[in-house]
């Protein structure tokens, strides 16, 4: 499904990103309600290159960096508060809580982006917060080594604690438009900063369809923690 990658946003899908839901146990085996949708091509993936972004001064309250170690790698990335205050305060809450501990990349669209933060290494879905405000309308886009919510694709402020990684630049899924939940997009809230390479090297394992989701990894992706580090 190059169109749209079903398993992205909140509780969750991705491009049109498919996420599955954030509140499903193990035992539920509806098929993932949340899901991120889009037509059109995702850009092809770039190289290796690192994405640069703007050079900020340490402990920038309004840039906050975080660390994500995963067993393909690190992965360190840059929030952009100023842009997306709701949603980095919200991602922030869920580090501070130690939630994305143990928690898996539980989908990958090759060539698009992987789905992360909702399940942990059993595939059972991990308790999510109240759903946030969207703030796709911010300015960012989806844009190679970008970081964003994932959410319900029917509903514009359903997300929750499931984040998406873009491989590639995936325009179908900015804001274009405040009439439909389509239209209104998937907030971007930061950049990769470092290990794009690792970004490349998650988003083309291997993946196969299972009951709970479709595009899983073949072999468990583990999200070992994500730390609040500047």
């Amino acid at each position: 499904m190059l169109h749209s990658w079903k398993s992205i946003v909140t509780c969750s899908s991705l491009l049109l990103l498919v996420v599955a839901g954030c509140n499903r146990s193990s035992d539920d085996k509806a098929a993932p309600t949340a899901a991120i949708s889009g037509s059109g091509s995702a850009s092809p993936a770039a190289g290796g290159n690192q994405v640069a972004a703007p050079s900020k001064p340490a402990s920038d309250p309004k840039h906050p960096v975080v660390l994500i170690e995963t067993g393909l790698g690190s992965i360190t990335v840059q929030l952009d508060a100023e842009k997306a205050p709701e949603t980095v305060n919200n991602f922030l809450s869920y580090v501070k809580a130690g939630h994305y501990d143990e928690t898996i990349v539980h989908q990958v669209y090759q060539g698009q982006g992987f789905l992360a933060g909702g399940y942990d290494t059993k595939l059972v879905e991990k308790k999510a917060r109240t759903p946030i405000r969207n703030e796709a309308d911010n300015g960012l886009k989806n844009r190679r080594g970008t970081i964003g919510m994932v959410r319900l694709p029917d509903t514009i402020d359903s997300a929750t604690c499931q984040f998406f990684i873009n491989v590639a630049d995936n325009p179908t899924l900015d804001h274009r438009d405040r009439h439909s939940a389509a239209g209104y997009g998937y907030c971007v809230f930061g950049t990769v900063t470092d290990g794009l390479d690792v970004v490349d090297k998650i988003g083309s394992v291997k993946v196969h369809d299972i009951k709970e989701f479709e595009r899983t990894p073949e072999q468990l992706i583990v999200v070992k923690s994500i730390r609040h580090v500047r």
